[in-house]
């Protein structure tokens, strides 16, 4: 059989419909068509870890970009493996013209001359999405790429067959014409947007040349470079005080897999619940009754400026019934004297949200007050109890979801105002007359020491009369006290500093009464210390005083002056 009545066999058997839809003929040195079987047994061929595993599948790209060239051009098709295939690792690649496959090659690249519909595969994955490429005879063609996604530039090339040279073009987007060029340049749509899609064609007028040529039509798709998002919740009826997590769903195209979007989360009125971020997730960690509404998300592409708002999503927050409602008194047990604080405390088990508690008394039917807030607990304060506050008191909690009752609790008051009171008048008179007795007696005291301060300012000290041998003191007479005093000129601290004036030492000792033949303890003064009397001696007063200058007739004062009042305290540093 001649090659020539093979090929007739061939076209015969594609117009006859053994194969899903007619196929041109292939050029010589391809393969044999192969059945649609081998596409099933491929996509499963090489398992994973032991199981089979279905990879993404590869993308096809062109070089030139155009989908229509003239016949006798070729156009160079590279199979690109998605990012988890690793390059090493991919040994075969297969290429199918529809539903024929041309050759299994070790490269990922394959020169087309013919129309059709090309697709590619990798070991471990299903076939690529087709490219679709037109082989023209036509001396007038529109050229546009094969994939344009939002945001791509969209350029489109009126070009004219072999050495005709085009004077003019024109474009035209579903029959309006949209860009006019003298010099033939192409058209460019910065920014593409799916309003774009539609019908291109173009209108060339040939220099030296009369005529009008028009381009085949070409319908252009733009293709969306993300999916709408879609916002989840979950879970679906969340219950207040609980956590809610929030999905923004979207979908990059296979071809644009490494575009960066970021995601931001909003709720009626414009409450703006996170940050732009890159995760398409945000988590509320506590959603309450009030944060019922609307939800949405938006996505965002930098480059291109792209974004896409999800529809809004209704989200009602369930509120937990409050039940098991408590009243407890402090102090515990309700039993108070009068004039005690009496705190009632209304507590529950569960319940969610805003709580309404309220306290009443059961034998008046009073209602003593209400408090709303968002916890379990509340308290009612009664600062003094008197006897009428003795009775059964109860509490109530709402919180908009039912209504829960405590039970009744008895509170009593022992005592009366009248009682209570009087006892702290008492009280307070005894402590009254207590400290004016004491004041009365030191006053005295002291004006009795004033009285008897003969030869204050000599340079003695009165002591106590001295027992003979033998001798003892009386268990009932007083405790001597002894008076020193010294004056002069002399430092005697040495944080006192010199030309003071005349300085006068003053000490009130009380003096145990010790063994028989026992010297008094005394104090010795130096300029420099002071030695402290033993420990049968203890001081009761000290003081260190300058004398005044004298009076204008240089006279000393008459005995009978109060001696303190010539010597003023002298202030240490």
């Amino acid at each position: 059989m001649t090659a020539a009545s093979r090929s007739q066999k061939r076209l015969a058997a594609l117009t006859m419909g053994r194969w899903d839809r007619p196929r041109q003929l292939l050029p010589p040195g391809t393969l044999e068509p192969a059945p649609m079987l081998l596409w099933a047994s491929l996509l499963v061929l090489a398992p994973v870890s032991g199981q089979l595993a279905a990879l993404p599948k590869p993308v096809i790209s062109l070089h030139p970009p155009w989908t229509t060239v003239f016949k006798g051009e070729a156009v160079t098709l590279t199979c690109n493996a998605s990012r988890v295939h690793a390059a090493e690792n991919i040994k075969r690649y297969w290429w199918y013209l529809g539903a024929q496959t041309l050759r299994e090659i070790p490269g990922n690249t394959l020169k087309a001359r013919v129309s059709g519909t090309y697709k590619c595969q990798i070991q471990g994955s299903s076939p690529s999405d087709g490219v679709s490429l037109i082989f023209s005879s036509d001396l007038l063609i529109l050229q546009t790429p094969h994939s344009v996604f939002e945001g791509d530039t969209l350029t489109l090339r009126c070009q004219v067959k072999g050495r005709e040279k085009l004077a003019a073009v024109k474009y035209s987007w579903n029959g309006n014409v949209i860009f006019t060029s003298r010099n033939s340049q192409d058209l460019l749509i910065p920014q593409a947007s799916l309003n774009n899609s539609g019908n291109y064609q173009c209108i060339g007028f040939l220099e030296g040349n009369h005529y009008t040529y028009r381009s085949n039509n070409r319908i252009i798709k733009i293709q969306e470079l993300f999916s709408r998002p879609k916002l989840e919740v979950t879970p679906p009826q969340p219950t207040e005080g609980g956590p809610v997590n929030l999905s923004c769903q979207t979908e990059l195209r296979l071809e644009r897999s490494d575009t960066l979007l970021s995601f931001i989360f909003f709720r009626d009125p414009g409450v703006m619940l996170s940050n732009w971020s890159r995760s398409p997730e945000v988590q509320l960690t506590a959603i309450w009754r009030e944060d019922s509404g609307s939800y949405w998300c938006v996505v965002a592409a930098v480059v291109p400026s792209i974004r896409k708002h999800s529809l809004p999503l209704q989200v009602r927050v369930q509120g937990v019934p409050v039940s098991g409602a408590l009243l407890e008194t402090q102090p515990q047990g309700g039993r108070l004297l009068a004039g005690e604080r009496l705190v009632l405390v209304c507590s529950v088990a569960e319940g969610t949200g805003d709580t309404t508690f309220s306290w009443h008394r059961e034998d008046t039917g009073e209602r003593l007050g209400s408090k709303r807030q968002r916890s379990r607990r509340a308290e009612l304060e009664i600062p003094a109890v008197g006897g009428s506050h003795a009775g059964r008191y109860y509490c109530t909690a709402d919180n908009g979801h039912g209504l829960a009752l405590s039970g009744a609790l008895n509170v009593t008051v022992t005592g009366t105002w009248r009682n209570r009171g009087g006892l702290i008048a008492a009280g307070a008179a005894g402590g009254l007359l207590s400290s004016l007795l004491l004041a009365v007696t030191l006053w005295l005291y002291r004006r009795h020491q004033r009285k008897s301060g003969d030869g204050f300012l000599g340079n003695t000290a009165r002591r106590r009369p001295a027992t003979g041998p033998g001798e003892t003191a009386c268990a009932g007479c007083p405790v001597p006290v002894e008076l020193r005093q010294l004056y002069g000129k002399q430092q005697l601290y040495g944080n006192v500093p010199p030309g003071e004036g005349d300085l006068v030492y003053s000490e009130v000792q009380v003096i145990q009464l010790g063994q028989e033949g026992a010297a008094p303890s005394s104090l010795s003064l130096s300029s420099s210390s002071i030695s402290f009397p033993p420990q049968h001696a203890s001081v009761v007063y000290s003081a260190v005083k300058t004398q005044l200058p004298q009076d204008s007739a240089g006279e000393v004062r008459s005995q009978d002056e109060d001696a303190t009042e010539g010597y003023e305290n002298v202030q240490f540093a």
